[in-house]
C-alpha cells in the first residue's frame, strides 16, 4: 500500500480503516448512489460513457451491462494507480475490451475529444476540485449535441465547520480542550480543505448554467438522523477500531494518526476513555445533504 498515491490508499484502505464489515457496510451506501447516478445519466445501449474520477470503478463497471456490447465506457482519473486498480479488474472480469483509461483531472479532459461521449458521470469529485466552473465547462465540451451530464456531490457546507462543542455528530464538551487539537491538526493537514466546503446546491445549478446547459435537474436530499435510529434500523454495530483508522477523505490523517502525533499520551487516553463508548452506541446526531444533478446539451 505504501507506493500508492494518496487517492488508491484512502479508496482501497484507508476509508474504512482496512475493516471487512466497514467495507461491506460502506458499499452498501453506495449502491444505491451508483444506481441513481446511472438512471440520471440514461444509458442505452451503444453509448460510450466518460466516467469522471472513476475511483475504484463503483459507477464505470456499473454502466457496462447498461452501454451493453457495443458500448464503450471510459475510465477517468488523476490516479494512475487507480486506473491500474481498475484495469485489473476489468481484466479479470473480461471487460477490457469495452473499456479505456485516460489519466486526467476533471478541469482538463483535453484526453477527449470535444462532442465525443454520450454522458458523463461523477461521483464525489468536485469537492476534491477548485475549479469547478472549468469542470463544468469539461463535461459541457466532451459531451455529443442529446449528451447527459449525472453527478453526484455531498453539500458539506450543511455539516461543516461543525459548532465546537461536536466532532463528527458527538457531543464533546467534556473533552473540548482535546478536541480542538485535533480539529487544528485536521485543518493544518487539509490545505485543499476549502474547496470541499466552498459551494452548495445553488452553485451546483449556477456551474450547469453557466456551462452551457440549457435543461438542468437537481435533487436535494438532506437528513439530520440520531444514531439511536440507525441502530433500531439494525445497521451493523460501529467499530472503535475502524472509527480511528479510517480517515474522512483522502487528504487527511486518521484519527489513530493524529492521537499518535498531536496528543499527550495522557490526552489520548482521556479522548478514548469519553469517546468509545459514545462511538459504540451510536451517541451522535448524523447530518448530512447530497445533490444530484443531471442535465442535457441541446
Amino acid at each position: 500500500m505504501s507506493t500508492q498515491d494518496q487517492w488508491a490508499q484512502w479508496l482501497l484502505e484507508r476509508r474504512h480503516g482496512g475493516d471487512a464489515e466497514q467495507q461491506k457496510a460502506m458499499l452498501k451506501t453506495l449502491f444505491p448512489v451508483r444506481d441513481k447516478v446511472l438512471q440520471n445519466a440514461r444509458l442505452a445501449e451503444g453509448d460510450v460513457l466518460l466516467d469522471v474520477g472513476c475511483g475504484d470503478g463503483l459507477i464505470a463497471f456499473g454502466a457496462l451491462p447498461l452501454v451493453g456490447e457495443h458500448g464503450r465506457v471510459i475510465f477517468s482519473d488523476i490516479s494512475q494507480d487507480l486506473l491500474d486498480h481498475c484495469q485489473s479488474l476489468a481484466r479479470q472480469m473480461k471487460v477490457l475490451d469495452r473499456c479505456q483509461f485516460v489519466q486526467a483531472s476533471a478541469g482538463d479532459l483535453s484526453a477527449i475529444e470535444k462532442n465525443s461521449v454520450d454522458a458523463v458521470t461523477t461521483r464525489s469529485v468536485l469537492i476534491y476540485v477548485a475549479a469547478k466552473q472549468q469542470a463544468f465547462n469539461e463535461f459541457y465540451r466532451v459531451l455529443m449535441p442529446g449528451g447527459r451530464l449525472s453527478i453526484f456531490e455531498p453539500i458539506n457546507r450543511f455539516a461543516y465547520p461543525e459548532p465546537l462543542h461536536r466532532f463528527g455528530g458527538y457531543d464533546v464538551t467534556p473533552i473540548i480542550h482535546i478536541i480542538g487539537k485535533i480539529i487544528a491538526a485536521y485543518a493544518r493537514c487539509q490545505s485543499s480543505a476549502p474547496t470541499m466546503i466552498n459551494f452548495d446546491e445553488r452553485d451546483l445549478l449556477t456551474f450547469a448554467e453557466k456551462a452551457g446547459f440549457t435543461e438542468v435537474h437537481l435533487e436535494l436530499q438532506v437528513e439530520i438522523v440520531p444514531g439511536k435510529f440507525e441502530k433500531e434500523a439494525g445497521t451493523e454495530k460501529p467499530s472503535w477500531e475502524a472509527f480511528v483508522r479510517s480517515s474522512p477523505n483522502p487528504l487527511a490523517p486518521t484519527l489513530e494518526e493524529i492521537m499518535h502525533q498531536d496528543l499527550t499520551h495522557a490526552e489520548a487516553e482521556q479522548f478514548i476513555a469519553y469517546l468509545r463508548p459514545l462511538v459504540e452506541t451510536r451517541q451522535y446526531v448524523r447530518r448530512s445533504a447530497v445533490a444530484y444533478l443531471w442535465a442535457v446539451k441541446h
